[in-house]
């Protein structure tokens, strides 16, 4: 069926052809699971290049069940391959830690800005009409001048990740609006689950509580006052498949929140409450962490409510007892 005429529901998956660049991550591995399970066409592009989330482990009992291409998205020539046919792009490669931004700028710029470029330039030359989500962040308004933070607020990244993701976000609104490459964006907060990095903070410090509370070792909570709101991996992987598909999402950004605002003490409380047993430790934020601190945020995400008909319907307590329960037996996979 034509993918822009309308919705798809989750039949009309079945056949799709698709394409997730960082797609053995942590978001992108779930959102292929969801979509084999919808009977897609299902290709993921991943470099797994160690300090970035990938991990063979994410599709494990689903590797006959799509394709696996490992390499860069830099790489021009697999590049034009890969994208030829597909009707879907879920673009989600890309460096996420922000410290190793401010301490490797250059990698992350080649990354974050001139491998989005390169994905773009071959959906323009080679297939123009595939429908394009990408994975944008929240970091890039910086320090919040009200709350909650909607789609209007000034965007001022604290740190080079910041930068250039917005430059990535920039990029596909303009080949949007120029080539007419039918592209949206979604800004991400603080979204965790199963097969999220656990191994250090460069993805989410959610991830290193849980290793450190499946290790029976207490966790730091770094200030513990400010306000975070976070988004169950089910309900972003739903956003996307929504925003893939609606004809109101083209051409626009929408912020992804999802559970109420919550202090990362009061988090942390939660998760020692559903563990069953566990400790944590007050900390001050060590000083380099402190300069690219945005305080207090949570999102406005009533347009994509309104715009797309999404709801998330994971709330804290259930998100983290799924999360552990997850990574409870395979937790030396992810370590």
């Amino acid at each position: 069926m034509p993918v822009d005429s309308q919705v798809l529901s989750d039949a009309d998956w079945a056949g799709c052809r698709v394409l997730i660049t960082g797609g053995l991550g942590f978001i992108g591995s779930n959102l292929a699971i969801r979509l084999c399970e919808l009977g897609a066409n299902v290709t993921v592009l991943d470099s797994l290049t160690p300090e970035y989330g990938g991990n063979l482990a994410n599709l494990a009992g689903y590797e006959n069940r799509l394709k696996i291409n490992i390499s860069d998205v830099r790489d021009v020539h697999s590049l034009r391959f890969l994208v030829r046919d597909q009707q879907f792009l879920f673009n989600l490669a890309g460096q996420t830690s922000h410290m190793d931004s401010m301490q490797d700028p250059f990698t992350d710029l080649e990354i974050n800005c001139r491998a989005q470029l390169s994905i773009l330039e071959t959906c323009r030359h080679v297939n123009p009409e595939v429908r394009l989500v990408f994975a944008s962040t929240r970091q890039l308004y910086g320090r919040p001048e009200y709350l909650p933070v909607d789609e209007k607020h000034p965007l001022r990244p604290v740190d080079v990740n910041g930068i250039n993701k917005l430059s990535g976000e920039f990029y596909h609104l303009l080949y949007q609006q120029v080539y007419g490459i039918p592209a949206c964006v979604l800004r991400l907060t603080n979204t965790f689950g199963p097969r999220m990095r656990i191994r250090d903070a460069r993805q989410t410090f959610v991830g290193v509580w849980i290793r450190n509370i499946l290790e029976n070792r207490p966790f730091e909570v770094w200030g513990g006052q400010q306000l975070r709101d976070f988004t169950w991996v089910d309900d972003c992987v739903d956003a996307m498949l929504r925003a893939a598909t609606h004809p109101a999402a083209v051409g626009r950004c929408f912020n992804l929140g999802g559970m109420e605002p919550i202090s990362l003490q009061r988090l942390a409380e939660v998760l020692v409450e559903v563990n069953g047993s566990g400790d944590f430790v007050i900390r001050q934020f060590p000083e380099e962490r402190r300069r690219i601190d945005i305080g207090d945020y949570y999102s406005d995400d009533r347009q994509i409510r309104d715009l797309l008909d999404w709801q998330p319907d994971t709330d804290v307590q259930t998100a983290l007892r799924k999360t552990l329960d997850y990574f409870r037996p395979r937790l030396p996979l992810y370590i």
